[in-house]
């Protein structure tokens, strides 16, 4: 399959606006969100534990993808995470992207349509509201 002429037309996904895939600088910003939250919640409950950093951090991610669509720091940026499938993006589909997400490579590896790895496994898009 040849690569996308703009990122999400693959999927059917507009060029620009909303529902078009979330652009690297929204997502970036919206995983530093993420992250500085679960830090501060380790520092606090935890004495700044590394390894409680990132639990609580894929903690975040499956709790809040299914129930407000999307993680607390991407929804301050203005996304969401939706199924591809259609619906609701249900349960598995947050555990999964998140373990993912935790262990960092899937999410350094994207193709044409700017999904990473993690992302195309559990048949998820991160768009624009």
């Amino acid at each position: 399959m040849p690569p996308s002429k703009w990122p999400g037309e693959r999927l059917g996904l507009p060029q620009h606006g909303p529902s078009s895939i979330g652009r690297p600088g929204r997502r970036i910003l919206g995983f530093a969100i993420d992250w500085a939250i679960a830090i501060a919640v380790s520092a606090i409950f935890f004495n700044y534990d590394p390894a409680a950093n990132l639990i609580i951090f894929v903690i975040l991610q499956i709790v809040f993808i299914p129930t407000i669509g999307a993680s607390i720091g991407h929804r301050l940026v203005g996304l969401r995470l939706i199924s591809l499938h259609g619906g609701w993006i249900g349960l598995w589909r947050p555990v999964v992207r998140s373990l993912l997400l935790g262990i960092a490579l899937p999410a350094l590896v994207w193709d044409s349509d700017q999904r990473g790895f993690h992302d195309k496994i559990a048949g998820t898009a991160l768009i624009r509201q």
